[in-house]
């Protein structure tokens, strides 16, 4: 069974009361660790990603800006979304060019459908592995980023790739209506975390150990980085 087909968007908060305590204060441990991490850090990574979906063309358009503002980045990953949803939109580069990308050297797009995350993320570690990206900043709304944080970790720990991944949260109020649902990212939330959970137990993001496992290695190995002092890709 997919990731795709287990879990509705949108639950109602009861939804969640069959989990225990202790599974809702891992995923709020979860979250509040990844958000933690300084966004500022993307600066200095080799490549940014976007995770496209739901279309939120605010995803696209936030990331461009930082890759036409910082010429250091040295490629633009797009993953594709599921065609299946009512605004899926074919990434092309003219659709890029349209929300202002200018530089285009160093950007791929995945090709195939992508109908749910670790499709995504298997995509993203086929780029990361092809193209020896040494760190990447993930770019997501705010809602969607620790799940897709979780699932991106878990499919390189799947691989043995260890790299620093950095979390971008686009600009986009947290009262937007998302265009796929006219939901908010209030309405949202409590089905991701739903999610989490669920697909944590079925192995397909990264527990909250994984992620304790994973910082730790990260703050130890790259500080620099995080403070901003220094770009992974020419240490390495």
């Amino acid at each position: 069974m997919s990731p795709s087909s287990t879990t509705p968007r949108i639950v109602r908060e009861d939804d969640v009361a069959g989990f225990t305590t202790g599974q809702l204060l891992a995923v709020t441990k979860a979250l509040t660790m990844i958000l933690a991490l300084p966004p500022s850090a993307a600066d200095h990574v080799d490549a940014l990603v976007i995770a496209s979906g739901q279309g939120e063309e605010w995803r696209f358009t936030h990331a461009i800006r930082d890759w036409e503002a910082n010429p250091d980045l040295r490629y633009l990953l797009v993953a594709n979304g599921n065609p299946a949803e009512r605004t899926y939109v074919e990434i092309t580069l003219g659709y890029l060019r349209s929300l202002g990308l200018r530089r285009v050297d160093g950007v791929h797009i995945q090709t195939e459908p992508a109908p749910n995350t670790a499709l995504q993320a298997a995509w993203i570690v086929d780029q990361v592995r092809c193209h020896n990206i040494r760190s990447l900043a993930l770019a997501v709304s705010p809602y969607h980023l620790p799940r897709a944080y979780l699932t991106l970790l878990k499919a390189l720990d799947k691989t043995a790739v260890r790299i620093p991944i950095i979390p971008v949260p686009v600009a986009v109020s947290p009262d937007e209506p998302v265009p796929e649902t006219g939901a908010s990212a209030y309405d949202l939330i409590p089905g991701e975390v739903k999610r989490i959970l669920t697909y944590m137990d079925r192995g397909w993001v990264a527990t909250l150990e994984e992620l304790q496992q994973y910082l730790q290695w990260l703050w130890s190995r790259h500080e620099s980085l995080l403070s901003g002092r220094e770009r992974v890709s020419s240490r390495l």
